[in-house]
Formats: C-alpha cells, sequence, structure tokens
C-alpha cells in the first residue's frame, strides 16, 4: 500500500496562474454533541514568501485524524504563523438540528473563507476543498474552486486547515466538558463513542447534541 503524504502540488499549478491558494477542510461533521468547525488556511505565494517550503513538506502536516493530539498542538502556532492569513468558521448545534449537517457545513465554510478574503484583499483566490464544493461562492472574492477526493491527504493547505479546525474545535469540546463532565466529551470530543452512547442513555440529551444524530441511541434504550 502506497503511503499518501500531503504536498504542494495542487497549489503549485494554481500559483503558477498567479492565484492564490485557500486550503478549506471541515471537522466535526459526524459526531453526536457540538458544533461543526471549518478551517481555511492561505500560504504567501512562494515568489513573496521567505518560508522554508522544505520544511513545511517535511514537519509532519498531514490529516488531522493521522496525528495525535499532542502533534496537531505543535503543528498549529507552524500554520498559523507560516500561514499569509487563517481563519476558522464553525456552525452551532441550533444550526444543524434546524437545517441539518451539510447546510451548516457550508455555512461554516462561508464564513470561515469570507473572514480570510477579507483579510487577503485580493480578487484572485482559488479553493482547494477536501471532497466537496462551496455551493454559493458569488458574494465572494474567489475566482475558482477544486474539490479533491481525501484532499487532506494530498494538499498540503487542506491538511493544515484540517490541523487548526481540530485543534479549534477539540479545545470548545473541553471548554464543554467542564459544564457537564459526564458526557466525557474532553476525551470523546462529542464523537459516538461506547462511553458517549451509554452516558447519553444514562443521562439523556443535552442541548448540545444533534437531534437526528440521537433517535436511534435513544429508540433503543426505550424499547
Amino acid at each position: 500500500m502506497i503511503k499518501t503524504v500531503p504536498d504542494l502540488y495542487y497549489e503549485q499549478k494554481i500559483w503558477n496562474e498567479n492565484q492564490l491558494v485557500i486550503g478549506i477542510d471541515e471537522v466535526g461533521r459526524g459526531c453526536l454533541a457540538g458544533p461543526v468547525y471549518v478551517g481555511a488556511v492561505c500560504y504567501p505565494h512562494p515568489s513573496t514568501s521567505t518560508i522554508n517550503w522544505e520544511t513545511l513538506s517535511t514537519i509532519g502536516i498531514n490529516d488531522s485524524k493521522k496525528l495525535s493530539p499532542k502533534k496537531r498542538e505543535e503543528l498549529t502556532p507552524f500554520i498559523q504563523n507560516s500561514a499569509l492569513a487563517y481563519a476558522i468558521g464553525s456552525s452551532d448545534v441550533s444550526m444543524i438540528n434546524s437545517y441539518g449537517i451539510v447546510y451548516a457545513v457550508q455555512h461554516a465554510i462561508y464564513k470561515a473563507v469570507e473572514d480570510l478574503s477579507t483579510k487577503l484583499k485580493n480578487n484572485k483566490i482559488h479553493l482547494l476543498l477536501d471532497a466537496f464544493e462551496l455551493k454559493e461562492i458569488n458574494n465572494l472574492q474567489i475566482t475558482g474552486q477544486t474539490a479533491i477526493i481525501k484532499g487532506d491527504s494530498k494538499s498540503i493547505s487542506i491538511a493544515s486547515a484540517s490541523i487548526i479546525a481540530k485543534v479549534a474545535r477539540d479545545r470548545k469540546m473541553n471548554e464543554l466538558s467542564q459544564h457537564v463532565p459526564e458526557y466525557k466529551w474532553n476525551h470523546n470530543k462529542g464523537y459516538g463513542t461506547q462511553d458517549h452512547r451509554d452516558a447519553i442513555k444514562k443521562y439523556g440529551k443535552h442541548p448540545q447534541h444533534r437531534d437526528l444524530y440521537l433517535r436511534k441511541i435513544l429508540s433503543d434504550h426505550t424499547r
């Protein structure tokens, strides 16, 4: 099996067209609880940067799911300091429950891209996204977008976005866990682990839970 490591292949193609690149990725889509977060990272064009690109390619940036919490925490300040700009968007549980996870993810992406494009003040921006495109870009300063299957394992920009989003969301779940420790969100981050499912059956649904995701768990418990 060939090991896939993110590189700058996709970025370089877009840089060659004198456009900036924003890598986008989301975390928390499949969780039972908590918000969904989106990271957006724009590395500077190599011709205008003093970044050591060899270091960037070898420091260990990868799909956040493949990295330990400690490694993600170590990489986050490096990514933020190396980026031309970065942003994080999110959608809370009320939006997920009201409009569905697909809409909530798109909303969080839009917020992150809007924030970042404002910071960049550049009308030649191309988005690299993991698996799917942003539906509404008419009001954003975007010239194009490319959806890459398993993009967080192929593009350093997307992988970087996944890391900063994951770190930000984990911190949020740790904060929420302080108020309701029985769900152990500081450990499971809202995912459907056995300890989380057991806590839901014991203590019931919390406002931070996603309604649709809990129906089967709660229906099984009442049988």
